[in-house]
């Protein structure tokens, strides 16, 4: 019985060890929890903060918070349109999507800053997208202030790395880790969303439609050119063809053409070879006829050249006698001509030693006279010289004159026309020099000329153009005002020229006067309209009835006198009036 007692309490308290250890196990199957690959979690409370990552610890509910952290790589779009899109650097506005791949950073720092400042918005994407787009839509700005419309879309690469760069460091803050952008949407913004009353609109927009209208022009250019190329394609292939149409038609006449002088030549030739064979026949009965005239003319030469050298050997005795007693004459004249030549010579030595002597004379009294006068020096100088001149040339005179040998005077003829032809040709060369010299004068005078009245006529137009300019800019009352000034100018040119038919009036003759009173000579009352002096009266009424009485009260109107009255005239041109 006891030991039976003894099993039944060893069973039961094994059972109770078993339900409490079932009910311990029950407990801590409820309250253990553990991270998977694609949320891990943060456990705050008691014990401090602790992150699980790929493992799992006990969470009391009372003691403990966990904070779960989704680890899956999220895709938050970005989409910038119509008026949010984003401005380039050269002021374009462009639509832009973007996605963005993002996940928390594997590591309990990055999970423990995740949870600390996402909360749960790690386990929805939507209400993240919410939190960071602000520094997503930023970053895409930033990037594209900095780059062209045209390098965005030729240089997506480096946008997209720029953008990663502006990015990941916010996003570590938040112990994110940006994996990668992509750029599946870029375009420009259509015309409607550009604000005109926009600065940064109205400078893109001005280039835009730059763009668009050049390009348009572009291809219109293109379009006609095309066009034009094609039209003047045709016109070439109808040219080549009117052309070679003309070469065939050409050729056709060509060939006829050197048939008929084919044939012309032949008939030609065969004239030719007729007329050949019958002036050889003439030719060699004239070469028998020439050589039996040469033969007998032969003789009879011989038989008189036999006769004429007789008669030259007898001539020729007598010539020789004669000859012999002409030298003989001609030595002795020439002894005597030579000894009257010496003599003259001599004289003329003579002469021109004593020319020479006073030439020195001179000279020595020139350069004394250049001492005390340099004006007069000159001109006894130029007396001297000549004197001198004149002296050598009465010398030469003489001495030419004295000499009476043939010989000589040959030879002084002979060097006098050389001389004069020297004297000639250098005269003719120096006018040719000088008129040469006289022409590039006058050419460059007239180079000048011209330069100068280019220029006279360029500065001339330059300031009648600015002339011309200030008076367009003139308004109407001042243009107004310059035309009547002009005709007051012009005024009393004009009053002279209307009454010179009033020079042909000899005499005026006042046949009835009436209204004179008044001490001051006044006429009649201003109230009849005919106010002044008889005289002015007087001259009114003969510009009443000038012969150019229209003109001249168009004239006047234009400057605001009606009625040609002269106290009117007078009244305008008065000094106090001009003042």
């Amino acid at each position: 019985m006891g030991n039976m007692n003894n099993l039944v309490s060893i069973a039961i308290i094994a059972g109770v060890i078993i339900v409490a250890l079932l009910a311990i196990g029950l407990i801590l199957v409820r309250l253990y929890r553990r991270a998977t690959k694609e949320v891990s979690f943060v456990r705050t409370g008691f014990g401090g903060e602790k992150v699980i990552v790929n493992g799992g610890a006990i969470v009391l509910p009372i003691l403990h918070e966990v904070i779960p952290v989704n680890m899956n790589t999220l895709r938050l779009e970005v989409r910038r349109a119509a008026e949010q899109a984003l401005i380039t650097r050269d002021r374009m506005r462009v639509d832009v999507t973007a996605e963005f791949y993002v996940r928390v950073k594997p590591l309990g720092e990055s999970i423990a800053n995740a949870a600390q400042t996402l909360g749960m918005k790690t386990m929805h994407p939507n209400e993240l997208k919410e939190l960071v787009e602000g520094k997503f839509v930023d970053a895409l700005r930033a990037v594209a202030a900095e780059m062209a419309m045209e390098e965005l879309h030729e240089k997506r690469v480096d946008f997209v790395q720029k953008v990663q760069q502006v990015v990941s460091e916010d996003l570590l803050k938040n112990g994110l880790e940006l994996e990668t952008v992509s750029l599946t949407g870029l375009d420009q913004t259509g015309f409607e969303h550009f604000n005109p009353q926009n600065a940064f609109d109205a400078e893109g927009l001005t280039k835009l439609t730059e763009a668009i209208e050049s390009r348009r022009k572009k291809r219109n250019d293109i379009e006609q050119e095309t066009d034009l190329a094609i039209k003047q394609k045709n016109l070439e292939t109808e040219r080549t063809k009117l052309q070679i149409s003309r070469d065939e038609e050409y050729a056709r006449l060509e060939q006829e053409r050197e048939i008929s002088v084919r044939r012309a030549a032949q008939s030609a030739e065969i004239a030719r070879e007729q007329a050949e064979k019958k002036r050889e026949a003439e030719e060699a009965e004239i070469a028998s006829q020439r050589e039996i005239d040469l033969r007998r003319i032969g003789a009879e030469r011989d038989i008189q050249n036999e006769n004429i050298q007789k008669e030259l050997a007898v001539k020729q005795q007598e010539i020789t006698k004669a000859r012999n007693l002409e030298q003989s004459e001609i030595e002795r004249r020439k002894a005597i001509e030579l000894a009257e030549q010496e003599r003259s010579i001599a004289v003329s030595e003579k002469s021109r030693a004593e020319s020479e002597a006073k030439a020195e004379a001179d000279r020595a009294r020139a350069a004394a006279v250049k001492e005390e006068e340099n004006v007069v020096t000159v001109r006894d100088t130029e007396r001297a010289e000549r004197a001198k001149a004149i002296e050598l040339v009465n010398a030469r005179q003489l001495a030419e004159t004295e000499a009476i040998s043939k010989i000589v005077a040959a030879e002084a003829l002979k060097q006098a026309a050389n001389d004069e032809a020297e004297a000639v040709r250098i005269a003719a060369d120096a006018e040719a020099q000088q008129a040469r010299i006289k022409a590039e004068g006058e050419a460059e005078a007239a180079k000048l000329r011209a330069d100068a009245k280019s220029r006279e006529y360029a500065v001339e137009a330059e300031g009648k153009r600015a002339v011309n300019e200030a008076n367009n800019l003139l308004s109407a009352d001042q243009i107004a005002m310059q035309v009547r000034l002009a005709l007051l100018e012009q005024l009393p040119a004009i009053i002279r020229e209307s009454v010179k038919p009033m020079e042909q009036i000899s005499d005026i003759k006042i046949l009835q006067v009436q209204g004179m009173g008044g001490s001051d000579g006044q006429g009649a009352s201003a109230e009849d309209g005919k106010g002044g002096s008889l005289a002015d009266q007087m001259v009114n009424s003969a510009l009443r009835y000038r012969a150019q009485a229209p003109l001249m009260d168009s004239l006047l109107s234009e400057i605001g006198l009606k009625g040609a009255d002269i106290n009117s005239l007078s009244a305008l041109t008065a000094p106090e009036n001009r003042a």
